[in-house]
């Protein structure tokens, strides 16, 4: 774009100056222009190679481009009215190729190695398996979770069924015995299988108990131990065999027998006496 700028106002300038003065003094103004213009925009390109940047040499590579557009636009409107929007059309290009190394220079300036890019690939390919990876661990999850609870309600379903069934059974089976004990002939049959307790009195038949039932009340646990009497009981029955018994097999013997003590006191009761 920039040398079809450049063939577009070396025309233009030697056809416009050319009528007024003689050809070879237009074309070598025209090629001062081209040339002036050329010459910054090189300059530029080195201080931008360089890391460098000049704010003078931008500007005055602008205004090459806006003279240079400025001759086209004139040239285009002093021109036969059938030619004036083809060269306007065209009057554009220097601008817009000053442009264009605008944005080729800004391009240059984020331009990254291969090494670089291969790196950032490598770390894009490797986030998106991660997340592919973790999305597929979440729906394996989500899979086995909704499996999980569908056999936990499957189950509890059974569970429920089989309580109401044996519920059901229960329920007529104590219809049945009640029947039975609120029998006419249920005390004929019972006295004639069973010894009276009161003369003139038939035994009464009691129902089996079925629901809520009075605690046992727990055992009374022995005295506690005291530290010598425990040394004494462990070390009898770790030297009941030989070789000694180590303390799983004192400790099993020691409950076995009936005694009762904390693990905590037993172990420290083998300490002492190992």
């Amino acid at each position: 774009m920039t040398a079809v700028s450049m063939v577009l106002t070396l025309a233009v300038v030697v056809m416009w100056l050319g009528q007024a003065m003689p050809k070879s003094v237009a074309l070598v103004v025209g090629l001062g222009l081209d040339g002036g213009w050329l010459a910054t925009l090189a300059y530029e390109r080195r201080l931008a190679a360089q890391g460098d940047h000049s704010t003078p040499v931008t500007v005055v590579g602008w205004v090459f481009g806006a003279a240079a557009t400025g001759v086209l636009v004139a040239h285009a409107l002093m021109a036969e009215k059938d030619s004036v929007g083809a060269w306007l059309a065209v009057s554009w290009l220097p601008l817009a190729a000053k442009a264009l190394w605008l944005v080729h220079g800004l391009w240059e300036r984020t331009a990254l190695t291969p090494d670089a890019l291969d790196a950032i690939q490598g770390i894009q390919q490797e986030a998106r398996d991660e997340a592919a990876v973790a999305r597929a661990r979440l729906r394996s999850d989500a899979a086995t979770e909704e499996t999980r609870l569908t056999a936990v309600t499957q189950a509890g379903a059974r569970v429920a069924h089989v309580q109401a069934k044996t519920a059901e059974i229960l329920a007529e089976a104590w219809s049945t015995l009640e029947k039975a004990r609120a029998g006419e002939d249920t005390g004929r049959a019972l006295t004639s299988v069973t010894s009276r307790v009161t003369p003139d009195v038939t035994p009464r038949w009691e129902l089996p108990v079925w629901g809520p039932t009075e605690p046992v009340p727990a055992l009374e646990s022995g005295p506690a131990l005291t530290d010598e009497a425990l040394d004494v009981l462990v070390d009898e029955i770790r030297h009941s065999e030989v070789p000694a018994l180590s303390y799983r097999e004192m400790a099993a013997r020691f409950r076995t027998a009936g005694h009762s003590a904390s693990e905590v006191r037993l172990r420290a009761a083998w300490k002492r006496v190992a």
